[in-house]
């Protein structure tokens, strides 16, 4: 799926201890395999199965994902801020594709 694009808001700075808002959004087209195409054979299911956030290297949030999340899924979490660094988020698609986006948090 070479238009699968990957978008995230992550606040730019955060107090120590404060507890963010962090966005995503995906654009994918989350097929279920549940639906047939003209010919009346199976469409493959082609979703993306799992979230993971990072910071610096270590996991904060993951979800794993199932054919009931709707096309281009979008998905907010709280986490507190303990450390600058970068966030890296990460989606796992059945396919075996793999999207990243990251973003930088200062934390004072």
């Amino acid at each position: 799926m070479a238009d699968v694009k990957a978008r995230v808001k992550v606040p730019a700075t955060a107090t120590k201890g404060e507890i963010i808002e962090i966005k995503t959004a995906i654009a994918h087209a989350m097929e279920s395999g549940q639906r047939k195409d003209k010919e009346g054979k199976a469409i493959p299911r082609k979703i993306i199965n799992k979230f993971v956030c990072t910071l610096n290297g270590k996991e904060l949030f993951r979800s794993d994902w199932y054919t009931a999340v709707s096309a281009n899924p979008y998905l907010s979490f709280f986490v507190r801020a303990t450390e600058s660094g970068t966030y890296d988020f990460a989606w796992y698609d059945d396919d075996g594709s793999v999207y990243h986006a990251s973003a930088s948090i200062a934390v004072s």
